[in-house]
């Protein structure tokens, strides 16, 4: 292996997130990089709670900062939310000295110290920085080429902790990382709107909107993908555009994990990434490199509105 990484799942990746996951493991893989899971790892705490236990909410938190240190490598967190919940973490402790301290002793009570001494890293960073978009494109064996993506960032790896370094309101890498591959991202406006993720139980018809507007972006601009980096965000984006049909519920537009799309570009099959996993899932097969996807092996997105 080329290098090694705590891997952080958080809760959603072991449940409504799995497609994220599996694609996660098998993009690293193909790459020689290993996601060792954090060991006895417990939710990172992104609620409301913060603004009602600040100190509980910062500890719960660090707990998993403080198993993570025990093995001295990064910690690769793929959900938004965790993404962002550990690095708030991290950074209130260096600043705010008090904070620290009451934090410090409830890890001690149960035999824990944390003494920042990892990063917390989101995978999109990882692979752009780490492997880097020209061994991703000398690793490809599949072409992107039917691929349009609206490349969708959501609210938290962009603010206020940017996971990439680039304007906040206006990032780039993924249309950059696609289009190297073949792909043809189109412009995305609503790319750092949020998608309501965090509404849907207390004003639901606010998060529906909020979603909808998303997915109609998307479809204006003859995407034929949405791609996103949050499984809240797609598990929002893929319930919200299920349309009941004639001949059965049908999509409107996919949702996929942008590991999902790498991980076809480098050879991964679509099992391994987990295209099962979608609400209908879609039909996604990218021909070998060298193959004219127009003509000898097409890829057809099922589920897709025709324009």
């Amino acid at each position: 292996m080329d290098t090694r990484y705590t891997y952080y799942p958080g809760c959603s990746l072991h449940a409504t997130g799995i497609a994220y996951d599996k694609s996660m493991r098998a993009v690293f893989k193909k790459l020689g990089s290993e996601l060792a899971e954090l060991e006895d790892w417990n939710c990172c705490g992104a609620t409301a709670y913060m603004s009602v236990q600040k100190t509980v909410a910062f500890a719960v938190s660090a707990r998993n900062l403080a198993i993570a240190e025990r093995t001295g490598d990064d910690v690769v967190a793929p959900c938004s939310a965790c993404y962002y919940a550990l690095k708030h973490t991290r950074v209130g402790m260096e600043e705010d000295a008090e904070l620290r301290a009451q934090v410090e002793e409830a890890l001690a009570a149960g035999g824990l110290e944390a003494d920042l001494s990892v990063e917390v890293r989101h995978p999109l960073e990882v692979l752009l920085n780490d492997i880097g978009i020209p061994r991703l494109v000398a690793e490809q064996t599949h072409s992107l080429e039917e691929f349009r993506p609206a490349c969708y960032y959501g609210c938290q790896i962009v603010r206020p902790f940017g996971a990439v370094d680039e304007d906040p309101e206006l990032p780039m890498s993924m249309e950059t990382l696609f289009t190297a591959l073949g792909a043809r991202p189109v412009e995305y406006p609503p790319k750092v709107r949020c998608c309501g993720g965090m509404l849907v139980a207390t004003m639901p018809q606010v998060a529906t909107e909020l979603s909808m507007d998303l997915v109609d972006w998307a479809i204006a601009r003859e995407a034929n993908c949405i791609v996103t980096v949050c499984p809240l965000c797609q598990s929002n984006l893929d319930l919200i555009n299920v349309t009941k049909g004639s001949n059965g519920p049908t999509h409107q537009i996919p949702v996929l994990y942008f590991t999902q799309l790498i991980g076809l570009a480098i050879g991964c099959t679509p099992e391994e990434v987990g295209m099962e996993h979608a609400l209908i899932p879609p039909d996604a097969k990218a021909p070998p490199v060298g193959v004219s996807s127009r003509h000898d092996a097409p890829v057809t997105i099922v589920g897709t509105r025709e324009a």
